[in-house]
């Protein structure tokens, strides 16, 4: 096919998603196997089946944790029941939930004892928005879309704030907010948005590329959320797009005809994917690879404590990075 691979930039790992894996890895060189981890630590099955067989468990609920365990909460936070029962059942916790989602749980503690009630713009079952409306009891609602917030029936509209899911597409939850705004004139919005960093930069990422290439691959898994949100901002531009788990699930007639192939990864989503995936796109008769110019992003989060290897300032395992 002659084609040329183009590289979105920024792609892949975000400052979170670094953090959560290298708590489990740390845990799992200081305390020995095996570490429980409550929900995938990130949504991406590299990553998970990675640290399987290094000795991590994945569970769901708590009473499959035996006493005395280790348990990380994974990086899209918990609910107040699950922290609490955690802590009931003695566990040694390692909290690995996103700084920026924890901004947002905490956010809502402070509005709550203020007096006010929520609307969350998220996903119905993604676990950042069990975590984040399980940090309240009530009066948090979950509005998905912008018919959602028409039928919406907060108990009262003086003190009303809104909050969202960190890896929604940036354009959808503008979308939504401004129907809220509209309904709710007075409503409060976080000071900062609320969506993170990463997630908008990705989808600046492939804004820039989508109109540069004829196909955009996105390495990601299908339960993450921004990794699908990346594929949906190419075709609203246009664009055809396929989301791959990995380079096995790429198809040939997908890149006929095509000269230039565009080319992201989700937030969770490791770089050793997508050197794979551009290895057999390359297979399929690819001929070179470039990457965009885009920001570089230097942010990175702080360990919790007690995860300090013995004379060790860097991560016991690179090879995910």
């Amino acid at each position: 096919m002659g084609a040329q691979i183009v590289l979105a930039e920024p792609r892949g790992f975000c400052a979170g998603v670094d953090r959560a894996i290298e708590i489990v890895e740390r845990a799992l060189a200081k305390f020995g196997r095996p570490i429980y981890v409550r929900h995938e630590i990130v949504h991406n099955t590299y990553v998970v089946n990675d640290l399987k067989e290094k000795g991590a468990i994945f569970i769901e609920e708590l009473d499959e944790v035996p006493a005395g365990a280790t348990l990380v909460f994974s990086a899209h936070g918990v609910s107040k029941a699950v922290q609490d029962e955690a802590a009931r059942r003695g566990f040694q916790i390692f909290d690995a939930t996103c700084p920026l989602v924890t901004k947002v749980h905490v956010e809502v503690a402070k509005l709550h004892r203020e007096g006010y009630e929520f609307l969350m713009i998220g996903h119905k079952g993604h676990p950042e928005v069990e975590g984040t409306m399980g940090q309240l009891d009530s009066g948090i609602h979950l509005v998905e879309d912008v018919a959602d917030v028409a039928r919406v029936q907060p108990a009262q509209t003086e003190k009303l704030a809104v909050v969202t899911q960190t890896t929604l597409s940036v354009d959808d939850a503008a979308e939504i907010l401004a129907a809220v705004k509209a309904r709710f004139p007075s409503v409060r919005e976080p000071k900062q948005q609320d969506i993170c960093y990463a997630t908008q930069n990705r989808q600046d990422a492939v804004k820039l590329l989508s109109p540069q290439v004829d196909v955009v691959i996105v390495v990601g898994s299908p339960t993450s959320s921004n990794s699908n949100r990346l594929r949906e901002v190419a075709i609203k531009l246009g664009t055809p797009s396929f989301m791959v788990d990995s380079a096995d699930e790429l198809q040939p007639e997908w890149f006929e005809g095509k000269a230039r192939v565009g080319l992201t990864a989700g937030a969770s989503a490791p770089e050793i994917l997508v050197r794979q995936v551009i290895e057999r796109i390359k297979a399929f008769g690819a001929i070179s690879v470039r990457s965009m110019e885009g920001l570089s992003e230097t942010i990175k989060f702080p360990l919790p404590k007690g995860l300090k290897i013995d004379g060790d300032q860097t991560a016991p395992l690179q090879h995910l990075r």
